[in-house]
């Protein structure tokens, strides 16, 4: 199985199926209703290796990641279109789409004997405009 992530905005960012190593998506709702809620959000969490210069022409599109989650909530460019495919045996088994997304946690982490960094982001698509995000998958590559 392997991942493949495009964040469209200022510039486009595209992580790959050599960069991401687990991916999990959720749907948000308030854990104290009794009855389904209209306080409804949606989230991915995405797991990756930062690349060096030599592993491939994406390398530092994980910099890119790390750059737009400094980017303040009062300029537009905070908010950007990702587009998430889950692909296994030549099937896109899920495309997850979202057309508002923003950083909410963004972490390097680096060690002196694995010899790679690793990646956390998570996102979220921004919260008044959760029904234009999309589910899709089932269909060839």
């Amino acid at each position: 199985m392997g991942f493949e992530l495009k964040v469209e905005g200022s510039e486009t960012i595209e992580l790959g199926l050599e960069s991401i190593i687990a991916v999990e998506y959720e749907t948000d709702t308030p854990n104290d209703s009794n009855a389904r809620s209209t306080d409804v959000g949606a989230t991915l969490k995405i797991r990756g290796k930062i690349l060096t210069a030599t592993d491939g022409d994406n390398s530092d599109d994980t910099m890119k990641l790390g750059l737009w989650s400094l980017v303040p909530a009062e300029k537009s460019d905070c908010y950007r279109k990702v587009t998430l495919e889950v692909i296994s045996a030549e099937q896109v088994v899920r495309k997850i789409h979202f057309p508002n997304a923003f950083v909410v946690d963004y972490t390097e982490k680096f060690g002196d004997t694995e010899g790679i960094g690793e990646f956390h982001l998570f996102l979220k698509q921004k919260k008044d405009k959760t029904d234009l995000a999309k589910i899709e998958g089932g269909y060839s590559v």
